[in-house]
């Protein structure tokens, strides 16, 4: 079971799963057990890798998606989603969704935080939310908010989740922001600021973690996909790239430094 405040799932919502199945399994090899979802909400696919649940896929359908473009959803386990859900809503949270149940799954609310970034919070059955999350290729490391303001967000999430956060300068005029949970580092948060973040909103990153960032950067192309940032490195972390798969979800992908294992920023 994941504690409070920890990442804990990870979906992508995109309008062709199918395209979007067979690209995640030649990237990084995640095969697809499917199931259906309750009513006639169609299926939900459990991306596995090797015999670990890593992340969730469905098909987009119907006017409840009207104008959501394809995307990468993330999860934040909480042990009391309605308490967290009011005190969003004090904060300034827009409430998008819940809370409500999902049946063998747990009870769940979606929100947009005051900066107009979306995550959800999930308060998960017994037996759910055991998504591998490690520094293996092909896992989720770290998940990284980008927001136009910092200090609010330190409020916000510190409220409404329970997270302390920690700033450091990674280089001149550049300041980063691990989100702790207890000690332990879960997150990160960077400022939406220069030129090339114009016309982005704030959101929610996920990283997967891979052995060779530019390997992985070739075969995205080679599969339909599009490179949003190329290579990059940071120094004493890792090398990264932010992706966007065929139909359209973004993610990221990085090449750890050994030492950093599954934790960035640290």
């Amino acid at each position: 079971m994941h504690t409070q405040g920890s990442f804990c799932w990870r979906e992508c919502g995109t309008r062709d799963a199918v395209a979007a199945r067979a690209f995640y399994n030649g990237l990084f090899g995640w095969d697809g057990a499917d199931q259906p979802m309750p009513g006639e909400a169609g299926v939900y696919t459990v991306m596995k890798l090797g015999a670990e649940d890593v992340a969730g896929l469905y098909q987009m359908e119907g006017p409840q998606f009207e104008g959501v473009p394809p995307h990468w959803a993330t999860y934040v386990s909480h042990d009391d989603v309605d308490e967290a859900v009011e005190k969003a809503r004090a904060q300034g949270a827009e409430v998008l969704g819940g809370p409500f149940d999902v049946p063998n799954v747990g009870r769940m609310a979606v929100l947009k935080d005051p900066q107009g970034a979306v995550f959800h919070l999930l308060h998960p059955t017994e037996s759910e939310c055991a998504q591998v999350v490690d520094s293996s290729p092909g896992s989720f490391c770290w998940s990284e908010l980008a927001t136009t303001d910092p200090e609010g967000a330190k409020r916000f999430y510190g409220e409404v989740v329970g997270w302390k956060a920690v700033s450091r300068e990674m280089a001149p005029g550049m300041t980063y922001t691990t989100f702790l949970q207890g000690e332990r580092p879960v997150g990160g948060m960077m400022k939406l600021e220069g030129p090339e973040w114009q016309g982005v909103p704030p959101h929610w990153m996920n990283y997967v973690s891979v052995a060779d960032t530019d390997e992985t950067v070739e075969r995205t192309k080679r599969l339909g996909g599009h490179v949003v940032v190329p290579p990059t490195d940071i120094p004493s972390v890792g090398r990264f790239a932010t992706l966007q798969d065929p139909t359209g979800a973004t993610f990221s992908v990085i090449a750890l430094a050994p030492q950093e294992g599954c934790l960035l920023y640290t």
